[in-house]
């Protein structure tokens, strides 16, 4: 049982997953897509958190019973221990919404809800990012095409005014998102938080990232 654990959901019980979500979403509440970048970060950045840190931030709503319970949090369990060994071993894809098209038209994906996501795993530890993005530009430039769709997105804000990414230009930065991933990964590995980080705000001077503003894409 304890194995079962280990692996990843499949296309159906990410569908199942994702139609629990759902029926339960709230304006600010993540999807699917958006559990996925909330983990990714919390799985890849400075310092892990437990279930009982996430959790609330994803469900805000009793289950129907027990049963539905076990379900549920089994799902989210396995969607989240599986980031980390995908990342490793270059299996990691990041779960994105699709966009609504013509019947004949090719399936168009957004990061919209990733980022989304994404953005919130950071501020949960924004302390320990803040930190470090404060003085080691390295760290901002390996999120560079996470960064380019978020701020495409709105999900970002900047004091510097980017142009639009282009359709090639943004479909570029969706296929970087699993190297973009892999990097912070290991970066955070070799460059561990030190005591000073973990209690001491950035410099007042020092750049920070960009922040997230309010508001949710709906698919």
């Amino acid at each position: 049982m304890a194995a079962d654990w280990l692996i990843s959901p499949d296309d159906e019980e990410l569908e199942e997953l994702d139609l629990f979500l759902r029926e339960r979403a709230n304006d600010e509440d993540l999807l699917l897509d958006g559990v996925h970048g909330f983990l990714t970060a919390l799985a890849i950045g400075p310092a892990p958190a437990k279930p009982d840190e996430w959790l609330p931030e994803i469900l805000h709503e009793p289950f129907a019973d027990s049963d539905e319970g076990e379900r549920v949090l089994t799902l989210l369990a396995r969607l989240n221990d599986a980031i980390a060994p995908e990342v490793e071993t270059g299996a990691y894809e990041p779960i994105l919404g699709e966009l609504d098209v013509a019947d004949d038209e090719l399936p168009l994906f957004t990061a919209r809800g990733w980022c989304d996501g994404f953005s919130r795993g950071i501020d949960l530890r924004a302390s320990a990012w803040e930190a470090r993005l404060g003085h080691d530009p390295t760290l901002m430039e390996l999120l560079g095409p996470i960064i380019a769709l978020s701020i495409d997105e709105g999900v970002f804000s900047s004091n510097v005014e980017f142009a639009p990414l282009g359709d090639e230009e943004y479909e570029d930065c969706l296929a970087q998102i699993p190297h973009a991933v892999a990097a912070v990964a290991e970066y955070w590995r070799t460059h561990p938080l030190d005591a000073k980080e973990r209690i001491a705000p950035p410099d007042a001077g020092m750049p920070t990232p960009p922040r997230r503003r309010g508001g949710r894409w709906v698919h």
